[in-house]
C-alpha cells in the first residue's frame, strides 16, 4: 500500500509550501498570492523534488475558481459602481482595449495567431482584486474618492472578464473545423441565447428560491447546515449552469453569489464560506504556478520584459491618461494607475481557458504567469512611489466624519472596536448616554453603515499601531472589544496594552477558554455571553444566580 494517495500528497504539499512562501511574501509586504504561485512552481514538473499530480491540481483549481467567482458575486456592489460610473465604466473599457492591443502587438512579435494574441492581451488587461484591495487598504484609501473609483474600475474589469469567459469558448468553437467566420455569428448567438436563458432563470426563479431556501435553513438554527447550504448553492448553481446551459462554472458561481449578495444573509454567507474559499483559492494559485516553466525567464527574456512593461507601464499609463482626461486630479490618476500595475486571478483563469481550448500556446501562458508573479512582487513598491506615504488625515474618506484630530473627542473617551451585532448595541447605548467614543471598524461595508448611523469611525485593523493612534488611544479611558474572534481580539489587547498599559480593556468571549486567552493577553474584564444570558433568565424567573459570574477580571475586584 502506498504511503499516500496522489490527492493527499498534492493537497498537503501545495498547502504547506504555500503557507511558508505566503508567510515570507507577507513579511516582505508583498501579496501572499506571489508566494502561492511560487509554491506551485516548487511542486511543479519543471523543478526538482516532489511533483504534485497536475490533473488533480487542475480539478481542485476548478473548485477554487467556482468559490472565487462566488465571492466576487457576493461582494459585487451595483451601488458602488453606479456612484463612479461616469469614470469607471468608460475608463475601464478604454484601458482594457488599450492593454489588449498592446498584448496583441507582443503576440505578433512572438508569432502568435490573431485570436491567441487577443486572449494574451486580454489576460494582461485585468488587475487582481486581492492585490488592488490590499494596496488601497494599506494606505487607508479604500473609502476615499480615488479608492472608490479604483474599486469601481475593477468591478467593470471583472464584468468584462466574466463576459469574455462566456464568449471565448464560442469563438473557439466557431473558428474550429475550418468553418471560420461563416459559423461564428451563429455560435455566438447560440451562446448568448443560452446565457440569456440562464440569467433569466436566475433572476426570475433563483432570486426568489435561493434566499427563501437559505432563510428556511437559518430558522433551523443549525450553523453547520447553513454553511453546507451556501456551499451547495455556490457549487450546485455553477455545475448546473455548465451542464444545462453549457456556460462556464465561473458565470454560474458569479450569479449565485450576486443573487445571495442582495439578501440580508450575504455577510453571513461570506463569513461561513471564507475558510473553504481561501483554502481552495490557495490551491488554485498553486495549480497555476505548477504550469509555469522557470526556463521562460532565460529562454524568452525580451518577450518577458515587454510583457512586464505592458503590465506595469503600458496599461497604467493608459489609465493615467484616461483619468486625467476626465478632469480628475493627479493623485487620483496616480493611485488608479499604480493599483492596476499588476495582473492576477482573472488572468490565470483566462489563460487556463485559452490553453484548454488550444487557443493559447504554452509559451504565451508562461509569459502571463511570469508577468503576474513579477508584477505582484513589484506592485507594493510601485504603489509607494506613485501614491507616497499619504497621511490619512490629508484626504478624508467620502462622507466621513471622525478621522483626524479635529474630530477626535476631547478628554478621555472610549474606543469601541467592531460594529457587528454587539458593537451596534454598545454604540447605540453610548450615544443615548451621551458618551464620548470613537469606533474602529476594519470592514468597509460595516464602516459605511456606522457612518450612515452618525458615528465617528476610524477605518482599519485595530491591531495596527497607526490605527490605534488615529483613534486617540493615548487619551482614551476604556477600550471595548466587540469583535467575536478571540484570536484577533487577543492581538488587539496585546497591542493596546503595549501602547497604554494603564488602559482599561473590556472584551467579549464565547467560552471559558476564550476568556482565559484574553485575560492572558491583558484584558481587564471579559464578558461571557452564555453566562450573561443564563444570569438574566434566572433573574427574570426570580431565582438566584450567585454561582454564575458574568465577568472575568484580570485583577480581582477590577470592573
Amino acid at each position: 500500500m502506498p504511503d499516500h494517495s496522489p490527492l493527499i500528497g498534492t493537497v498537503v504539499a501545495g498547502l504547506v509550501i504555500a503557507f511558508f512562501l505566503g508567510a515570507i511574501a507577507h513579511r516582505l509586504r508583498v501579496s501572499p498570492i506571489a508566494g502561492y504561485l511560487l509554491a506551485g512552481v516548487c511542486v511543479g514538473p519543471f523543478t526538482p523534488g516532489f511533483v504534485a499530480d497536475a490533473s488533480l491540481a487542475s480539478e481542485l483549481a476548478e473548485i477554487g475558481v467556482i468559490l472565487l467567482m462566488f465571492g466576487v458575486g457576493l461582494h459585487f456592489s451595483l451601488r458602488d459602481l453606479l456612484a463612479v460610473r461616469h469614470i469607471a465604466i468608460p475608463g475601464a473599457i478604454v484601458q482594457i482595449m488599450a492593454a489588449t492591443l498592446l498584448g496583441m502587438g507582443i503576440g505578433r512579435i512572438i508569432g502568435l495567431a490573431p485570436l491567441a494574441g487577443f486572449v494574451f492581451g486580454l489576460a494582461l488587461s485585468v488587475a487582481s482584486t486581492v492585490v488592488l484591495l490590499r494596496a488601497l487598504q494599506s494606505r487607508k484609501l479604500i473609502e476615499t474618492e480615488r479608492g472608490r473609483i479604483a474599486v469601481g474600475w475593477l468591478v467593470v474589469e471583472d464584468l468584462v472578464m466574466v463576459l469574455a469567459l462566456v464568449l471565448l469558448p464560442a469563438l473557439a468553437s466557431g473558428l474550429a473545423g475550418g468553418k471560420g467566420a461563416l459559423s461564428l455569428p451563429w455560435v455566438i448567438a447560440g451562446t448568448l441565447l443560452k446565457v440569456t436563458g440562464f440569467v433569466a432563470l436566475m433572476l426570475i426563479v433563483g432570486r426568489r428560491l435561493l434566499p427563501w431556501a437559505l432563510h428556511w435553513v437559518v430558522h433551523t438554527g443549525s450553523r453547520e447546515l447553513f454553511r453546507l447550504a451556501v456551499l451547495a448553492v455556490a457549487l450546485g448553481v455553477a455545475f448546473g449552469a455548465a451542464k444545462v446551459f453549457d456556460v462556464s462554472f465561473a458565470l454560474g458561481a458569479f450569479f449565485a453569489g450576486m443573487i445571495l449578495g442582495e439578501t440580508q444573509l450575504s455577510r453571513r454567507a461570506a463569513e461561513e464560506t471564507l475558510p473553504l474559499r481561501d483554502a481552495f483559492a490557495v490551491l488554485f494559485f498553486v495549480s497555476v504556478g505548477m504550469l509555469f516553466d522557470p526556463a521562460t525567464v532565460t529562454e524568452q527574456p525580451f518577450p518577458l520584459l515587454v510583457t512586464i512593461a505592458t503590465i506595469v507601464i503600458g496599461k497604467s499609463f493608459a489609465a493615467y491618461i484616461i483619468v486625467r482626461a476626465f478632469g480628475h486630479p493627479n493623485d487620483t490618476a496616480l493611485t488608479i494607475s499604480a493599483s492596476l500595475a499588476q495582473i492576477g486571478e482573472f488572468s490565470f483563469i483566462l489563460a487556463g481557458l485559452g490553453a484548454g481550448l488550444e487557443l493559447l500556446p504554452e509559451k504565451a501562458r508562461d509569459l502571463i504567469l511570469a508577468g503576474a508573479i513579477i508584477s505582484i512582487f513589484l506592485n507594493p513598491f510601485i504603489f509607494s512611489i506613485a501614491v507616497g506615504r499619504s497621511n490619512p488625515g490629508k484626504e478624508q474618506p467620502v462622507g466621513f466624519a471622525g478621522n483626524g484630530d479635529r474630530e477626535r473627542p476631547a478628554g478621555r473617551h472610549i474606543i469601541l472596536v467592531g460594529y457587528g451585532r454587539v458593537g451596534r448595541l454598545i454604540a447605540a447605548e453610548l450615544r443615548s448616554a451621551s458618551g464620548s467614543f470613537l469606533l474602529i471598524e476594519a470592514q468597509p461595508d460595516l464602516a459605511r453603515r456606522a457612518r450612515g448611523d452618525g458615528f465617528k469611525v476610524v477605518i482599519g485593523n485595530a491591531v495596527e499601531v497607526a490605527v490605534l493612534a488615529e483613534a486617540g488611544i493615548v487619551c482614551a479611558s476604556h477600550m471595548l472589544l466587540a469583535v467575536p474572534e478571540d484570536f484577533e481580539a487577543g492581538a488587539i489587547v496585546a497591542q493596546a496594552k503595549a501602547i497604554r498599559p494603564d488602559l482599561t480593556v473590556i472584551a467579549r468571549a464565547h467560552s471559558d477558554e476564550q476568556m482565559d486567552h484574553l485575560i492572558k493577553y491583558g484584558a481587564d474584564s471579559v464578558v461571557q455571553g452564555d453566562k450573561e444570558i443564563a444570569r438574566e433568565m434566572l433573574r427574570l424567573a426570580g431565582r438566584g444566580a450567585s454561582k454564575l459570574s458574568p465577568l472575568k477580571h484580570g485583577e480581582p475586584g477590577r470592573t
